[in-house]
């Protein structure tokens, strides 16, 4: 068995609106998240990782024009859930997450993976913070506003 990379991204997704699109574990029925993966090789760029696994689990593609993924340049180093620390090496318990954020339109099409997700939704920021199960994905959701520079749009 091949271990994971204690390295991951996190993608927001998002609207000009600031509605979020959170997605159902398959594995975990009731935690909601925003797109996660790991790096599947330790020189793999963080923005190769992130257009890869927003593809993977929803089926967008970061074309780089319309479709534009934003690093944040801020990272998240938090401790393994105990649940899934099996996919590491021996003694890995700590994980290093890159943010980032998409900015796409409300109708685009979403696949998800049924092996991934159970199904998908769009809330508003401050509701899909509330319903995600992990912290940092919780405050990168809550920093969208700032970080977008759509703070202006809510007022």
């Amino acid at each position: 068995m091949t271990h994971k990379i204690p390295v991951s991204v996190l993608v927001v997704i998002h609207t000009a609106d600031l509605d979020v699109l959170l997605i159902e574990r398959a594995g975990q029925p009731g935690f909601w998240q925003s797109v996660t993966g790991s790096l599947d090789a330790v020189d793999e760029p963080l923005l190769q990782t992130a257009a890869r696994e927003l593809c993977e689990e929803t089926g967008i593609v970061a074309d780089g024009e319309g479709i534009v993924l934003r690093d944040w340049n801020l990272s998240n180093v938090y401790e393994i859930y105990p649940i899934w620390r099996h996919r590491y090496a021996p003694g890995v318990t700590r994980n290093t997450e890159h943010v980032f954020s998409v900015q796409v339109p409300r109708d685009i099409a979403i696949t998800l993976s049924p092996r991934e997700h159970l199904q998908y939704a769009w809330l508003p920021y401050l509701a899909a913070a509330d319903r995600c199960f992990s912290s940092s994905n919780a405050e990168a959701i809550l920093q969208l506003p700032a970080m977008t520079g759509l703070a202006r749009r809510l007022t």
